[in-house]
């Protein structure tokens, strides 16, 4: 269930995208209809209305997404207000200057805020966040939590250059895929090289025992 709200506005901006795309001259009208308000001009062409319905209707789905967990008693992490406040200052930018660069920026911003947040708890207060999230269920050592983190801090960059890469460097209609099945994907297959790496170096469950064992004869 937390997995399919965290990505629910991602999923939700793609298919408004796709649908849009696919009938220009109804979502131009439809946008200049309800909300030409909101836009320099009042009115919407049919070559941006597909992002700007898009991107309208991902700055609901975040601010729902917040606030459901905030009626609910439940925890809103750091990055998710991050994401919010990205979502709906670059939105309303995109919306407004009928600019479809300032949502391409935003998921540079939330990369590149994660990297940061990690860099700057290791390197200036000395504190590994990943340990701090993971380091009850993962008992391992401070080099590989020193290397995780760094790991990570890449990632994070790379992946910030990659979609501005292929935001200024493709059409908008590829970097809303990639903007789904790359980005997603390529989380994925680092996680799960993170998996094959960490697991060189947990305990050994079979042994673990054993060796305690042995350390309280006398």
């Amino acid at each position: 269930m937390k997995l399919l709200l965290d990505f629910l506005p991602i999923l939700l901006f793609f298919a408004t995208f796709k649908y849009a795309e696919n009938q220009k001259d109804w979502a131009a009208a439809y946008a200049t209809e309800h909300l030409g308000f909101l836009v320099a001009g009042g009115q919407v062409g049919p070559t941006e209305a597909p992002v700007m319905l898009a991107t309208v209707v991902v700055i609901i789905a975040s601010l729902v997404q917040v606030g459901w967990l905030k009626l609910r008693g439940r925890k809103v992490d750091l990055m998710l207000w991050i994401s919010l406040a990205l979502v709906v200052v670059l939105g309303g930018l995109t919306v407004w200057l009928h600019s479809e660069t300032f949502i391409k920026w935003k998921p540079t911003g939330l990369y590149w805020a994660m990297g940061a947040s990690l860099l700057v708890s290791q390197f200036v207060f000395g504190r590994n966040l990943l340990k701090l999230m993971l380091g009850a269920q993962l008992p391992l050592p401070e080099a590989v939590w020193a290397r995780l983190s760094l790991a990570w801090i890449a990632f994070f960059a790379a992946m910030g250059l990659l979609n501005l890469w292929v935001a200024y460097s493709f059409s908008t209609d590829t970097w809303v895929n990639f903007k789904l099945f790359g980005g997603i994907g390529l989380m994925l297959l680092f996680t799960l090289a993170q998996g094959f790496y960490l697991s060189r170096h947990l305990p050994d469950e079979t042994t673990e025992p054993a060796a305690a064992a042995a350390k309280d004869r006398p």
